[in-house]
């Protein structure tokens, strides 16, 4: 028969379920460590928790299962950074060069990497995370993250250059034959006959494909900027700054790459 011993982790905004945690952090299923709980073997910051249910912080609460502690799980952290030009998105660069990492001091000391790239001579809003899975889907083409990008070129861009832009050109790939763009929408935001400023907005990220596809057209890319990914804008930074981002862009960031509502997992520390 299950104790009743009062607790003070029945709030289910706390965090998931401790039966879930236990299981992530390997002690069986969670039906067996719902088991470990009701007999008693279970304790939550030194408060012994043996009914269910229970929610609890992973990275807060200190957790023990017969008296061993489970390991502090890694927090997850994404970070935006206003990249300045000039600065690579690599975390490792033989030329010695500017990294977007270098950039970035959290107090967390997290290994964080960048969501795709912004070449080098690109600015404007890159993402950075240690959370693998809501990297993968931002950067993944099936979950159609746009992209909207700020861009100067040099000549006067003609409607019927932007009309096919729009729908898609031709651009060949190394060792592959050329592979038409997804569509993409294009907004002139200054026109003249030295130079036309664009709002472009794309659903995928091929390599330097907005240069690429510009200069397809007769267009060389002068100045190009990244302003936003999915719902999320850049704002709030100067040049070369970062943040983390709040709650609700990272709430809704994630429903943008299909994650919905989810929690993000947490990592053991290695």
């Amino acid at each position: 028969m299950p104790r009743t011993t009062p607790h003070p982790y029945a709030r289910d905004d706390r965090g998931p379920r401790l039966q879930k945690v236990l299981a992530e952090a390997g002690y069986g299923s969670r039906r067996s460590c719902e088991e470990l709980i009701e007999n008693g073997l279970v304790r939550v910051n030194g408060d012994l928790v043996d009914r269910l249910p229970a929610w609890v912080d992973p990275h807060e609460d200190r957790i023990t299962v017969d008296g061993k502690p489970l390991k502090r799980p890694e927090r997850m952290v994404t970070v935006m950074l206003f990249k300045p030009r000039g600065t690579v998105c690599t975390n490792s660069d033989p030329e010695g060069r500017v990294r977007a990492i270098d950039l970035v001091k959290h107090p967390a000391k997290p290994r964080l990497f960048p969501v795709g790239r912004l070449d080098l001579d690109s600015s404007g809003l890159l993402l950075l995370t240690n959370d693998g899975e809501l990297a993968n889907r931002l950067t993944h083409p099936r979950y159609e993250v746009h992209k909207g990008y700020e861009v100067t070129v040099g000549g006067e861009v003609a409607d019927e250059e932007i009309a096919a832009l729009e729908r898609g050109i031709f651009l060949n790939e190394k060792d592959e034959p050329g592979r038409k763009t997804s569509r993409s929408r294009l907004e002139v935001l200054k026109r003249t006959r030295e130079k036309t400023m664009l709002l472009i907005e794309l659903r995928e990220g091929r390599n330097r494909q907005v240069r690429r596809m510009l200069l397809k057209v007769g267009h060389p890319v002068k100045k190009l900027r990244r302003i936003r990914m999915g719902p999320l804008q850049l704002k709030g930074l100067a040049v070369g700054e970062w943040r983390d981002l709040t709650p609700g862009e990272l709430r809704a960031l994630r429903k943008a790459a299909g994650l919905g509502n989810e929690k993000p997992a947490r990592r053991e520390r290695r």
